[in-house]
């Protein structure tokens, strides 16, 4: 015989000792007498002496009021929080994109192209090399080579990383279409014939206004709390011990020779635009050169702005007002460092000289900063 439960139990958030009813749905051959009718809303019920007790579906109505009541309008973003936003939006774009939305996006970056050699705008964040964390520019460039080939089914095109260009940096990059074009840029990249020209913006203005430095370059641990390796100096000379003069010192055998040449273009609110010319490809050569050398870093590098710890990268309070920022949003801060021109040598063809347009947040800093332009390379 199928009949009707009522099942009790305890806990009413709303009285603490009453009993509360749980109502079981009746089976569809189940009879109720009038006096088994029960109040549907257990709001609607209240036991002796106690306060009304509420359904799940009382609740669920109370949570839907709550969403449909019109929340109060969030404040207003300052300019600062605006600007911590996009400097961090930008900082996480493309890195994580389908390797397809990559190739559509350095395919209209192409800024030059020719039988041998193909030169694209490198965005910022992205690597060249492969990396498991995020999606480099190795390997999209079959996708990117079928693009530039009209996405033929049958092609034997492709592209080859040549000159690489680190995460952090924008600018030109060169890619290859051959083996051949491989070797044979390296082999005028050896005997300097291929001249890189970058633009960085530095905290501190570089005396002499212009010249060379020329410094080898060693990998060394970091010890302290946080163990970590960074590229540091390794000078050929020292002060003596009158400390009127220097003294030649063996040189280290696990240092790279390592030479910059640097000129200020313009300078203003303690900072500098400074173009760089490497001479030399040791691993982050210009961002220590400028950083232990010339006492300048290269604005946005958290990595060689300290030698003994790893931190965000400390601005004078001059330059933060004038960027918009605040110290603790600084880690949001690209590094300014950008491939702005490459001249190549051709054998049958006259040589190309490419110039790549700075990018946007490059651009903003320079205004924010009012450092100008060479008037006659303006990037407008």
């Amino acid at each position: 015989m199928n009949s009707c439960r009522r099942i009790a139990g305890t806990g009413d958030w709303t009285s603490g000792l009453n009993t509360v009813f749980f109502r079981v749905k009746p089976r569809t051959n189940c009879r109720q007498g009038p006096e088994a009718a029960r109040p549907h809303s257990r709001s609607q019920a209240t036991a002796a002496g106690g306060k009304p007790r509420l359904t799940a579906m009382d609740l669920a109505r109370k949570v839907q009021q709550e969403k449909a009541t019109p929340q109060p309008a969030e404040a207003p973003m300052s300019k600062q929080q605006r600007r911590v936003m996009e400097l961090k939006r930008f900082s996480q774009q493309l890195q994580n994109v389908h390797p397809n939305v990559l190739a559509k996006h350095l395919h209209k970056s192409v800024l030059y192209q020719d039988k041998d050699v193909v030169v694209i705008n490198k965005p910022y964040g992205v690597p060249v090399q492969d990396d498991p964390r995020v999606t480099s520019i190795s390997s999209v460039l079959p996708v990117l080579s079928k693009m530039m080939d009209g996405m033929k089914v049958r092609s034997d095109s492709q592209l080859l990383p040549c000159l690489g260009l680190e995460k952090e940096t924008t600018g030109v990059l060169l890619l290859a279409r051959s083996e051949e074009a491989v070797e044979h840029i390296l082999n005028q990249h050896r005997n300097n014939q291929v001249q890189r020209k970058y633009w960085v913006i530095t905290v501190g203005v570089p005396v002499p206004s212009e010249g060379v430095i020329d410094i080898p370059i060693i990998e060394r641990e970091v010890t302290g709390p946080r163990p970590h390796y960074k590229m540091a100096l390794s000078p050929l000379y020292r002060m003596n011990d009158a400390g009127d003069g220097v003294t030649k010192v063996r040189a280290h055998r696990q240092a790279h020779p390592a030479v910059t040449k640097y000129r200020v273009l313009d300078s203003s609110s303690g900072c500098s635009l400074v173009e760089l010319q490497p001479f030399t490809g040791v691993k982050h050569q210009m961002r220590v050169h400028m950083a232990f050398a010339l006492a300048c870093p290269i604005l946005g590098d958290h990595k060689y702005s300290h030698w003994s710890k790893l931190a965000p990268q400390k601005l004078p309070e001059s330059v933060l007002g004038k960027l918009g920022l605040e110290q603790s949003k600084i880690r949001y801060l690209p590094l300014h460092l950008h491939a702005r021109q490459l001249t190549l040598p051709g054998p049958s063809r006259p040589d190309m000289d490419v110039f790549c347009p700075l990018p946007k947040y490059f651009t903003q800093t320079l205004k924010r900063l009012y450092l100008n332009l060479p008037e006659d390379k303006d990037d407008k």
